[in-house]
């Protein structure tokens, strides 16, 4: 139960950071990007401990994880992917130069991940086992964009 309640206030907090980012200025993309990453991994963490029964299924604890994780995906970012931000450029950036160089790509792996978002948005509240179906499209598309537009950890 600890382990929730503290995934639960994770989702919180990122959730608030990532409004903040996405409404806020664009100072800074690497850090505004590096919240919305934030986002991803705390909805998931608590929709993946909920799938894998790591934690206990909570219907509306599960939707608000949904929902931050659809807000964040689906959140105007154009701002946060600047050229010149990419590895090896900003210090603390692991994302790849393809992320430029192939924009298309790119382009629709992001919709894949708004995509399995807004499934996992209508799954979540439902039932533990639609959050189950809707999961591995989630990680899937992470995975996706990962393989091809992450680098190595600095």
């Amino acid at each position: 139960m600890k382990h929730f309640k503290t995934a639960i206030a994770g989702v919180a907090v990122t959730a608030l950071l990532a409004g903040a980012a996405i409404s806020g200025s664009h100072a800074d993309p690497v850090t505004e990007r590096q919240n919305i990453m934030k986002t991803y991994g705390a909805s998931m963490g608590v929709l993946g401990g909920m799938a894998k029964g790591k934690m206990a299924y909570d219907a509306a604890k599960a939707s608000e994880a949904a929902a931050a994780l659809l807000a964040a995906a689906s959140s105007d970012q154009s701002g946060f992917w600047v050229e010149g931000t990419q590895q090896g450029f900003a210090d603390t950036s692991r994302a790849k130069i393809s992320v430029w160089d192939m924009a298309d790509d790119f382009a629709a792996k992001e919709q894949g991940l708004i995509d399995a978002a807004t499934a996992m948005n209508a799954a979540a509240g439902e039932s533990l086992a639609a959050l189950q179906g809707a999961i591995g499209d989630v990680g899937g598309a992470c995975a996706a964009c990962h393989k091809a537009h992450r680098g190595p950890k600095n």
